[in-house]
């Protein structure tokens, strides 16, 4: 197996004895390093399995020990499995090896004589947090950043005691949160007091003298004098019926098309009558199996792109030309310039300043960022000093003049060209020549935009999604006079931002507006030949993606929809139609597709009424994807962006594209799409992220 993970990082377990206090003996203390900063976490390969392996049998021979603990470097516990090996893993015997080595080494922590603790000091994830499930106690600090089980949300379950440790002990509903909820949610993961919270660990301390106050408490539970008590797990139909709940909320986002969350589900929900020996087994299968599957590839391949190529995004100009920023105007007060303004203010802590033309409407923009402040606060994501200085740095004007010493000014109006030329003639009347003017366009041409500036160079598109708070992308697009200063300014502000930078060319609607508009197109298309709606909305559900064509459109908006479909049939009236029937819904004024009972609405569906030529679910789907490998190949030829890894990461992190379908291009050259429609793949060699 070592030579499978030739690259290893090897996580060292390094015993040290400490006496504990109360005259409670000696114990070992385990710290897991891999002699690396906190920037390379600690994981688990097979050489570090040996070496903690090593390090509890020592422990297991001496008899003058009272107690065993492991805890980790500074600032990280353990982020579970080396992944970096697993493509290397040519079978499934190889697979089941690894699958079963986590086993035999972990368990041996719940077998020991003595008692057993994990000192949480750090961010755990996978198999650091199983490593402590098989501890007999556990102790959080209060300020670890992030604790999870991803391995659903990657193609695989948690398989070195995840499905049946954890059920067991904090009860199956809040188990399945952790290994089917959260990795999910976009991978979502829990802090500190959570993971007390939730019965994970046993005590909680401060982090300045974690280790410390952890020791002193495991001295009073070595001697007796601290009792923990865990409620007594209930196996009877509750149980039962969070399984069930579990698999209809599984049916009706995946559809299926996963299978690693309803493998994990399966296995927790059998933990309830398995022996341990009997459930770790079935997870050394499920590992096994799963190791080998092309959902692992994918998932690996996507959480590559969101690691790696997200921080280096490709033709991003050399960071030194960067301009410092030191204050953002915003122009325009409606939702999306709110939030843009909230983003900057919390990110860059920065004065913000929004305009408008109307005083109500400018009072409603700050207003609403000054609410969306106090929901922060209240939930206490924020103090009340930091609230207090959020909302001293965004403020209103009406006159652009408050642009005067900006160095970004961000424009968020009205999606029409001669409007947003005359704005930044507005504000390029206000700012200094080197002020970076950025644009929030979804489709319109940058280029344009800036053609009649007095410096061009200047202006760069700057593609937020929305809720711009959730989705991490943000298309960054060059105009024909972009120049490298004003480029390298977007990309180190998106950094600040925390946001996902890709490069595009200005081309119509860049590379997530184009593709979804393109999807959404077929679906619509099928509708006016005589498809039910319903029927065509199902179409694509075994793809497993975040919400169906319509109830998108209905997230859009039909207005938005219908523009940039117009914008890209004017581009490309070949490939891009304009549905009359979604017209016909805009020029109603209606809004919404779905009504209250997540039914079509009827007025909708009478404006969708279409010809006599129905098609099936598959035939739709097919249609779709076959566009959309096609559209792919156009735009990668005409240069809209580096890669094909980088239309993929566009569509994980502004899309929504499932984690479990590892990219839209990997997915259509596995389906054989990509040869039928291009005769070629779009990855000859295998994806690869960087």
């Amino acid at each position: 197996m070592r030579e499978v993970f030739a690259d290893e990082v090897v996580t060292h377990a390094l015993s040290r004895d400490v006496q504990l206090p109360y005259g409670a003996g000696k114990a070992v203390l385990i710290t897991l390093d891999n002699g690396h900063d906190h920037n390379k976490p600690n994981t688990f390969g097979p050489a570090g399995l040996l070496s903690l392996d090593d390090a509890i049998e020592a422990a297991r021979a001496r008899s003058d020990i009272s107690a065993v603990a492991v805890t980790g470097k500074p600032f990280i516990f353990a982020v579970g499995a080396d992944l970096s090996g697993v493509p290397q893993v040519r079978d499934r015997e190889q697979a089941y090896a690894v699958a079963k080595l986590g086993h035999d080494v972990f368990r041996k922590l719940g077998e020991l004589d003595v008692p057993t603790f994990a000192f949480i000091n750090g961010a755990a994830m996978g198999g650091g947090v199983e490593v402590a499930l098989h501890c007999r106690y556990r102790t959080v600090s209060s300020g670890i950043p992030a604790l999870s089980l991803p391995e659903a949300f990657l193609g695989l379950v948690p398989g070195w005691g995840g499905t049946y440790l954890l059920p067991r002990l904090i009860g199956v509903e809040k188990a399945l949160k952790i290994v089917i909820d959260n990795p999910l949610a976009q991978n979502k993961t829990i802090k500190g007091p959570e993971v007390r919270e939730l019965g994970i660990a046993d005590a909680m301390f401060e982090p300045a003298d974690f280790v410390e106050e952890s020791l002193r408490w495991a001295a009073r539970v070595v001697k007796g004098e601290t009792t923990v008590e865990r409620p007594e797990v209930d196996t009877g139909q509750a149980w039962d019926q969070a399984i069930d709940n579990a698999r209809f909320m599984l049916e009706g986002k995946l559809h299926g098309a996963a299978p690693a969350p309803a493998r994990a589900l399966e296995l927790v929900a059998a933990s309830k009558d398995r022996t341990r020996d009997e459930g770790f087994a079935a997870e050394d299968e499920a590992l096994a199996d799963l190791m080998m599957s092309d959902e692992l590839t994918a998932g690996l391949y996507a959480f590559d792109l969101n690691q790696k190529r997200a921080k280096r995004p490709a033709g991003a100009p050399d960071k030194s030309l960067a301009r410092p920023i030191t204050k953002v105007g915003v122009v325009g007060a409606g939702l999306m310039a709110g939030q843009l303004a909230l983003l900057f203010a919390r990110r860059l802590d920065v004065p913000v300043v929004m305009t408008d033309l109307d005083q109500d409407r400018l009072d409603k923009g700050v207003a609403y960022v000054h609410g969306e402040v106090d929901k922060l606060l209240g939930k206490g994501r924020i103090t009340s000093d930091k609230a207090n200085r959020l909302k001293a740095q965004v403020s209103g004007s009406l006159s652009m003049n408050a642009f005067s010493d900006a160095d970004f000014v961000i424009e968020a109006v009205f999606e029409k060209m001669s409007v947003k030329q005359d704005v930044f003639a507005q504000v390029e009347a206000e700012v200094a020549p080197e002020a970076v003017l950025a644009t929030n366009t979804s489709s319109l041409s940058i280029t344009e935009m800036a053609s009649k500036l007095k410096h061009p160079e200047r202006v760069v598109g700057f593609h937020f999604f929305n809720p711009v708070a959730v989705l991490p992308l943000l298309e960054i697009v060059r105009g024909e006079r972009t120049d490298d200063a004003a480029l390298a300014t977007a990309f180190a502000t998106a950094k600040q931002l925390k946001k996902t930078a890709v490069l595009c060319k200005d081309a119509p609607a860049f590379v997530v507006n184009r593709l979804l508009t393109l999807f959404m197109g077929e679906v619509l298309g099928a509708v006016e030949e005589g498809t039910e709606p319903e029927v065509a909305d199902r179409s694509v559900a075994p793809l497993g993606l975040p919400m169906s064509p319509l109830l998108l459109l209905q997230l859009v908006g039909p207005a938005v929809a219908l523009h940039v479909s117009e914008t890209l049939h004017e581009a490309f009236p070949d490939r891009f139609g304009v549905s009359e029937q979604l017209r016909r819904v805009v020029e109603s004024g209606k809004t919404e597709i779905y009504g209250p009972d997540f039914q079509i609405d009827p007025e909708v569906r009478e404006m969708f009424a279409g010809g006599g030529r129905p098609s099936s679910e598959e035939e739709i789907r097919q249609r779709a994807l076959e566009a959309m490998a096609r559209e792919i190949r156009i735009m990668l030829d005409e240069g809209v962006v580096a890669e094909p890894a980088d239309i993929d990461l566009c569509l994980i992190t502004g899309a929504g594209w499932p984690f479990h379908l590892g990219g839209i291009t990997p997915y259509l050259d596995r389906s054989g799409v990509s040869e039928k429609v291009n005769g070629s793949l779009f990855h000859p060699n295998g994806p690869k992220a960087v």
